[in-house]
């Protein structure tokens, strides 16, 4: 009786249901990743969670809970990113290469922000667009949304759309990158490192052609990451300088922004772990961590996501996500060419 009690009590907690719900969505994600390692853990979380928060009846019951998990965890999913990047390692892909990410990256928040406009998507959903395929993904978009004053919904949306981009990219990249560069690891590298969105998809884009690849490629992609912080503080005085002067009027004086905790959390262990080495026992369960509440997050947001609103504004997100992935592609194709092939 005392365990049928227990089990009432659970199930009739918003918060505690909806956290459960979101982790046993990303348990089967990360089993069925086992078979179906090309799309990896984090999308099939995404897809399964849409699949789910579309198709149950009281989702009421799990609101609360499943808020919390696209959040918060989501958050500490970004501080525990930076037990597994060093400022060191920027050195191994030499000046060239960060002068090739810095472009990309500049590049795709320029032209991501104006076609966005341009579709009549709003400042936020543009900004949460371009800083999600220029750095990380999912934390990224976690990381510039506060800053924006962006809506969940909003961020749940393009969140979506960055992880089926980047499902598209990592499953056609890796194939267009042997086509033209043949056997030049660091080409190949960079073109799987600079562009894909989130390390599950370097990691598996990478994999369908060689461990070294995996390895060349994810410095890159932890370049990228580094400069988050960079990009988090830029959108949030790009955001505060743009806002509609009425806005402020209503509040009175603009309170001054401070960086989110978790991307200062983030910098702070990127900082220790570069300085004092982290002991690798610690750095890898970070990283396994790290993963858990990225997956689970992400069937969270795919659990609120409205697909039916998603859906009402398909042909335009389609246009928006394909121009965004080919300019990306492109453009790294011939910063490649300009800076690091031969």
């Amino acid at each position: 009786m005392k365990f049928r009690s227990f089990l009432e009590s659970i199930t009739k907690n918003s918060l505690v249901s909806g956290v459960i719900l979101s982790f046993l969505v990303a348990l089967i994600s990360k089993g069925l990743a086992v078979f179906l390692p090309q799309l990896g853990g984090a999308t099939i979380a995404i897809l399964l969670g849409i699949v789910l928060g579309n198709t149950m009846g009281n989702q009421d019951l799990f609101d609360k809970g499943t808020k919390f998990s696209e959040s918060k965890l989501l958050e500490i999913s970004v501080v525990l990113l930076g037990a597994t990047v060093t400022f060191q390692t920027v050195a191994e892909i030499g000046i060239k290469g960060v002068i090739f990410i810095v472009l990309l990256m500049s590049g795709t928040i320029l032209f991501t922000y104006k076609v966005g406009k341009l579709l009549g998507f709003n400042q936020s959903m543009a900004l949460m667009m371009a800083g999600g395929n220029a750095v990380c993904g999912s934390s990224a978009i976690a990381s510039i949304a506060p800053v924006i004053g962006a809506k969940d919904e909003e961020k749940g949306q393009i969140i979506t759309l960055v992880n089926l981009l980047g499902t598209i990219m990592m499953l056609t990249l890796p194939f267009i990158g042997l086509a033209l560069f043949g056997d030049g690891l660091i080409a190949k590298s960079a073109l799987l490192g600079g562009t894909l969105q989130s390390v599950g998809q370097v990691v598996a884009g990478a994999s369908l052609l060689n461990e070294e690849v995996v390895q060349f490629a994810m410095l890159f992609k932890i370049l990228r990451i580094l400069l988050l912080v960079v990009v988090v503080f830029v959108f949030e005085k790009w955001a505060s300088r743009t806002a509609v002067p009425q806005e402020t009027a209503v509040v009175g004086k603009p309170k001054k922004k401070t960086l989110p905790w978790y991307v200062t959390g983030f910098l702070v262990v990127c900082i220790i772990n570069s300085v004092f080495h982290i002991p690798v026992l610690l750095s890898e369960s970070a990283h396994f961590v790290s993963g858990w509440c990225e997956v689970t997050a992400l069937a969270a947001i795919g659990l609120r996501l409205n697909l039916k609103k998603f859906l009402k504004e398909g042909p335009k997100f389609m246009i928006y996500g394909l121009s965004v992935g080919a300019f990306q592609t492109i453009g790294a194709i011939v910063l490649i060419l300009l800076l690091l092939k031969g």
